[in-house]
This record gives structure tokens, sequence and C-alpha cells, in this order.
């Protein structure tokens, strides 16, 4: 064998091969146009999902990420979950508290932005503004709104 060469485990019960990394990529893959359920509780394991996807990735600036989704041109509804749940923790400034998906307690965090985005859904701008400005700063407002309308577009909620 050479030197720095990956072997795949020959009984499958130690490390991760190439078909696990491809099934652990297809749970964050999320079907844009066949959402089944699309009610806030379906919403919330959908940001929870998310969240425990972009754990170990590299936290963004929330202005580069928006800029970078507009820039694209990109309507994926996944992108936009990702770019929210990397730049969430510098919007409130502090770490928000997400539980695991099918949790069935909720978070203060992840009933504001239920409550958030549900206000967004709704039109309803005098709640919407009042929660975010309970725990945002004013210049981040429009980038939020942006990214927290279009993960919430898919879903139904009132």
């Amino acid at each position: 064998m050479e030197m720095g060469a990956v072997t795949a485990p020959q009984d499958g019960r130690t490390g991760m091969t190439m078909q696990a990394l491809k099934t652990t990529e297809a749970v964050w893959d999320w079907p844009e146009a066949e959402l089944a359920d699309r009610s806030e509780a379906a919403l919330l394991n959908h940001i929870r999902f998310v969240a425990l996807g972009c754990r170990a990735k590299a936290r963004t600036d929330l202005f580069q990420a928006c800029a970078l989704l507009h820039s694209s041109g990109t309507q994926s509804f996944r992108l936009h979950a990702e770019a929210l749940m990397q730049c969430l923790n510098e919007a409130l400034g502090k770490q928000a508290v997400l539980f695991r998906p099918g949790t069935a307690e909720r978070s203060f965090d992840e009933n504001w932005l239920l409550q958030l985005m549900t206000a967004l859904s709704n039109g309803d701008e005098a709640s919407a503004s009042f929660l975010l400005h309970s725990r945002i700063d004013r210049e981040k407002h429009r980038l939020m709104r942006y990214l927290l309308s279009r993960v919430s577009a898919p879903f139904a909620l009132s």
C-alpha cells in the first residue's frame, strides 16, 4: 500500500466509506419542490437538521453570505437555510440554542425564529419589526428578513 493511501474498512463497522459519506450528505439535500409536510413543526425540524449539518462548517459573515446568495441568483431554500444557520450566532450576538430534530421541546431561540418567520410570512410588519428589534442590531435587519423569508417560503405558516 502506498504511503498516505486511504482504504475502506473491510468489515463495514469502523470508519466511513464513500457510500456512507454520500448517504450522510444526502440527509442535508432537501427536496426543493416536494415537501410533503409544510407545517411549522416541519420547518422547525428543517432548521434543526440544517443547524446540525452546519455545526462543523466555518461561520460566515452575514453580509458576505447574503451577497453571495444574491449574486449567484440561487432560489434554493436549503442554501439560504445553511447561510442563516451559519450567520445566526453573529446576528444574535450569542450562541443560539437549537435542539435536535424531533425533540418536542422548543428553546427560546427556536420559538423566536418561528414567530419571526410566521410574522414575515403573514405580512405582519409590526410583529416582525418588534421581534427583529428585540434581538438583532438594526444594520442586520434587512439581511435577516431576506434569509428568514427565503427559508420559510416553502412552508405554510399561520
